[in-house]
């Protein structure tokens, strides 16, 4: 792009009503910072951005909600979708990218938040690390931004966490001079990690409401507090611009028109259906043909007891919430009676239908409900050992089998992996000590809680990562995994399968 040849993009029309431009050649200079809440038209701002300089640069667009996948139908963006690739090879694809200057999508929809920030940081990492020959000029737009450049840990790990906000730092404070030019669009500019957006210097600010978000902004815009409260007064697709690919001055424009559109809209009223009272009544008390009916556990009745209320009100003062289970002091192990009682109770949990897609925590407590319905004595697993027994349960393993020194290697060999991956790990081990067939895409992903074959196959690409797997297909296209680790090799079987899960047939 000649250095004396000035771009101009038409983003709307101001206040004024004259044409509301963006100089594209600063705007790769000096980087650009968007924020808005939800239904603001942040997305919709990003999508004209990105049609209008669609023929002039090279663009990358982050796109952790798969809202931008319809831009390769009426601009040939490619959209890679992250799920299907490992971090490494992620980093290759992104090379490739700024060789080839090929502008994509990187779809990251079907992965959950921590996977997310590994996968972009990987990506970002392979744009950031080409050649000098390749530092052609490019666009990365990165909507969400705050969830890649958090400003204070959350519940991913650290890891993770350094590994995206690094990745975002590099893009936003020395990508310019390897041609990236940064695009970070939030709704939540209080939870954008300070030193990522100060290194924009343009601004495009929406509707906010949150007192912290419009302080932020009106210092971004240089503007006093008191005129913070004009962000709530902005209507869908209003933004305040300033910077030097703009404006030299808060300039208000109205956003035009797109070409291309998300595949899911804004929520639009429609007319309920017409239903009588009776035909009402039958569709939502009437079981579905597939539908189960789940068992109402209730504990037994107890007497109440005649307490007096000074008591009461004493012992009540020190009662304390207890997250986990607190033995007293000499209280013995569970036996063997209590430990299969353990089992019993796994798997009936586990074969409920939405057992999977259950979050840990929620087991959990179901599990200490039913223990002490049952009167289990004894001291109680705690919520890391209860994660042990779950991720066996899930992997099909019975008791006599668990206590086996073959199967206490592969326990070991799965402790030094993520908390996401072990029980990936175990199920897998334990199709290859029983000489199973390999699990589908379809078991993996419900032993990780997903109903994604695409998130079973990610995780299995992750933790080959790890050296812990390797897989290969046999000359029918069914899937081997073999552990090198521990010896063991399953049978060939097919990735496509949507068999039942292991603990389901163990309980059936």
């Amino acid at each position: 792009m000649s250095g004396a040849t000035k771009v101009s993009i038409d983003m709307g029309v101001t206040g004024a009503g004259a044409p509301a431009t963006l100089d594209l050649e600063e705007l790769l200079a000096t980087r650009l910072l968007v924020q808005g809440n939800s239904g603001s038209g942040k997305s919709h701002l990003l999508r004209r951005l990105i049609e209008q300089s669609a023929s002039w640069v090279q663009q990358v667009i982050v796109d952790p909600e798969g809202d931008f996948v319809t831009l390769g139908d009426r601009f040939d963006h490619v959209v890679v979708d992250a799920a299907e690739h490992t971090e490494a090879a992620l980093q290759q694809i992104a090379a490739r990218v700024r060789q080839h200057r090929i502008s994509v999508v990187l779809n990251l929809e079907n992965l959950e938040t921590e996977r997310q920030m590994r996968h972009a940081a990987a990506f970002l990492g392979g744009l950031f690390d080409v050649d000098r020959d390749y530092w052609y000029p490019m666009l990365v737009v990165v909507d969400e931004a705050q969830l890649f450049a958090p400003a204070a840990a959350g519940d991913v790990a650290d890891e993770a966490r350094k590994a995206s906000l690094g990745a975002m730092t590099n893009l936003m404070c020395r990508g310019r001079k390897r041609g990236l030019a940064g695009v970070i669009a939030t709704q939540r500019l209080a939870k954008l990690a300070k030193n990522v957006a100060a290194e924009a210097s343009n601004f495009l600010m929406g509707r906010t409401f949150l007192d912290i978000d419009m302080a932020r902004a009106s210092d971004l815009l240089g503007m006093e507090r008191r005129q913070a409260e004009m962000f709530r007064d902005l209507e869908r697709g209003h933004f305040i611009a300033l910077g030097p690919a703009m404006a030299r001055r808060p300039l208000k424009i109205t956003i035009g028109e797109v070409e291309t559109a998300a595949r899911a809209g804004s929520p639009k009223l429609m007319p309920l259906p017409t239903t009588s009272t009776e035909d009402a009544r039958d569709l939502i008390l009437t079981p579905g043909k597939f539908e189960e009916t789940k068992p109402v556990i209730r504990p037994p009745a107890m007497k109440p007891s005649q307490i007096a209320t000074a008591d009461l009100l004493a012992k009540l003062s020190r009662s304390r919430p207890v997250l986990t289970p607190s033995p007293a002091a000499g209280e013995e192990e569970a036996g063997p009676e209590a430990a299969s009682t353990f089992v019993a109770i796994l798997r009936d949990i586990l074969v409920e239908p939405d057992a999977a897609f259950r979050s840990v925590p929620v087991l959990y407590q179901d599990f200490l409900v039913r223990c002490r319905v049952l009167r289990v004595t004894g001291k109680l697993p705690d919520l890391p050992a209860f994660r042990r027994r779950l991720d066996q349960a899930r992997a099909g393993v019975d008791p006599e089998a668990a206590d086996s020194p073959e199967w206490e290697r592969a326990v070991e060999a799965a402790a030094g992996l993520p908390e996401d991956l072990q029980g990936i790990f175990l199920l897998l081990a334990r199709a290859g000590m029983d000489g199973a067939p390999c699990p589908s895409d379809h078991a993996l992903a419900w032993a990780r809680g997903s109903r994604s074959p695409r998130r079973g196959r990610s995780l299995l690409n992750h933790l080959e990562q790890y050296g812990l797997v390797v897989c290969r297909d046999d000359a029918y296209g069914k899937r081997i995994a073999i552990l090198p680790t521990l010896g063991w090799e399953t049978t060939p079987g097919d990735p496509n399968a949507e068999e039942t899960p292991a603990t389901a047939e163990m309980a059936s």
